[in-house]
């Protein structure tokens, strides 16, 4: 006789993983690009900390919100926050804000792509 195997929590788990591993890689990778090679301050800490909370959030957000939109509002969910997020951090390398938006509508035009051919191919 077959038996189910008894419910995990591993997805609740995952679920909040991903983000909140995200969420300090970015928030790592703020302080370090603000830092720029100099000593570690309380303003690269606090940036850094701050990045990844608001990083953390949002991603959380979107990851609660997006199973419940249509492909094409999900595509453009990820496809703003990855701008947002890449336009920020290379706005810290002290390049122009033309530049940064730029290179931002670069890679969120990329991202919309990917990420709106995976909603459209794996959509039942």
């Amino acid at each position: 006789m077959a038996h189910a195997a008894p419910a995990s929590k591993a997805p609740g788990v995952t679920k909040l993983a991903a983000p909140t591993l995200g969420g300090i890689v970015y928030g790592l990778w703020t302080a370090t690009i603000d830092r720029d090679a100099g000593p570690i301050t309380g303003w690269n800490a606090l940036l850094g900390i701050a990045s990844a909370v608001v990083f953390a959030a949002v991603a959380y957000g979107i990851h609660a919100i997006a199973p419940r939109l249509p492909r094409e509002l999900r595509a453009l969910a990820w496809t703003a926050f990855t701008g947002i997020a890449f336009g920020f951090l290379y706005s810290l390398t002290d390049a122009s804000v033309l530049k940064s938006a730029g290179l931002a509508c670069v890679v969120a035009a990329g991202v919309f792509g990917v990420v709106f051919y995976r909603y459209y191919t794996t959509e039942d």
